[in-house]
């Protein structure tokens, strides 16, 4: 089953080729403004800290019920996904991403099986990291944190249930047959393994994901075909958001501060980033996200004022990244920062 290892969320499949193993870690980052303007991407400011469900009993009981892994969020904080195979030498992965079980891809609900029509997952290395909701071809819009059932989250406007929250993450393999095809290795097997997502209600304390600014990135179709994915091995994880004001409460630990706004960072002159794509077609985006209301929009709505940080900023210099300059151990896009943010 998935692990946890230096705050990353870690999946092995001992039987299939080189003993397979993908890990996905969650990097703190600038809520980037909420404008027309697409955004080129913004750093990793450091993992999120991980911790297992199962060790605190204090948790609401369908939170424990639900298991998998906790990590705290500050409302209106972004994130993203930062996606790591190993080396590019190493089978690929299909990754399916959800909020709320609202596929982050199609806008869909969540299913488990990986499919075509339309696609609903990604594939690594192609695909190395995701910032948030697919909306158009090379445009997605910032994974933010919102508290649940306050009617910020993609979840909430798409079916006008506050049931889930969080994130919800699968991982499935190549099939022996055909990676052997593309790369003569050796599969000595395959692995069962899964986590089921109970249906329970959400606890207040958790946190949901909204609509963010608008960003540049491409999400890229899958170069292999559906047959070549493992979905008998499959493994998936619940990620229960946590309101970092009450993480102390919750695991003795002191919360990471805020992060900072991108008009602080901008100021900084640090790099911002782009990823070179491959040859592959991009997805279309999802037509249901594109209609999803920003936070700040929401925001707007209900209060009459600007959520702060939504002014547009003058991004810095831009680091071009290209598929085959992704380090195997860790991001190219993270900035080490002190602990002032």
């Amino acid at each position: 089953m998935p692990t946890l290892e230096k705050n990353a969320l870690v999946f092995r499949f001992p039987k299939s080729a080189g003993k397979a193993k993908f890990s996905v870690d969650f990097q703190r980052t600038l809520r980037i403004p909420d404008s027309d303007k697409d955004y080129p991407l913004p750093p990793g400011l450091g993992r999120f800290p991980l911790r297992h469900v199962e060790d605190y009993p204090n948790l609401p009981a369908q939170t424990r019920q639900r298991g998998g892994i906790v990590l705290p969020v500050w409302q209106s904080e972004a994130i993203w996904l930062n996606f790591n195979g190993g080396s590019r030498s190493n089978p690929p992965f299909a990754i399916k991403v959800a909020a709320g079980k609202i596929n982050a891809v199609t806008g869909e609900q969540w299913s488990t099986p990986l499919n075509r029509n339309p696609q609903d997952y990604m594939v690594w290395p192609e695909q190395p990291w995701l910032d948030g909701f697919a909306i158009a071809p090379g445009v997605i819009r910032q994974f933010v944190a919102m508290p649940l059932g306050e009617g910020y989250s993609v979840e909430e406007q798409l079916t006008g249930e506050a049931e889930w929250g969080g994130l919800q993450i699968s991982v499935t393999p190549m099939r022996r047959e055909a990676w052997e095809r593309r790369q003569e290795s050796l599969w000595t097997g395959l692995e069962e393994v899964s986590f089921c997502f109970l249906e329970t209600p959400m606890a207040s304390d958790e946190m949901s994901l909204g609509a963010g600014g608008r960003m540049q990135q491409v999400i890229e179709e899958d170069p292999y075909d559906l047959e070549d994915w493992d979905m008998r091995a499959t493994q998936r994880v619940f990620v229960t958001l946590w309101h970092a004001s009450r993480w102390k409460d919750l695991t003795g630990e002191a919360a990471p501060n805020a992060a900072p706004s991108a008009q602080d960072y901008a100021r900084s002159g640090l790099p911002w980033y782009a990823h070179y794509a491959t040859d592959q077609k991009p997805l279309p985006g999802s037509g249901a996200l594109d209609s999803v209301r920003s936070v700040a929009d929401l925001h707007k709505d209900k209060t009459g004022a600007t959520l702060p940080g939504s002014q547009d900023v003058t991004p810095g210099p831009v680091v071009h990244l290209a598929p085959d300059r992704t380090p195997e151990q860790e991001t190219p896009r993270e900035v080490k920062s002190d602990d002032s943010w």
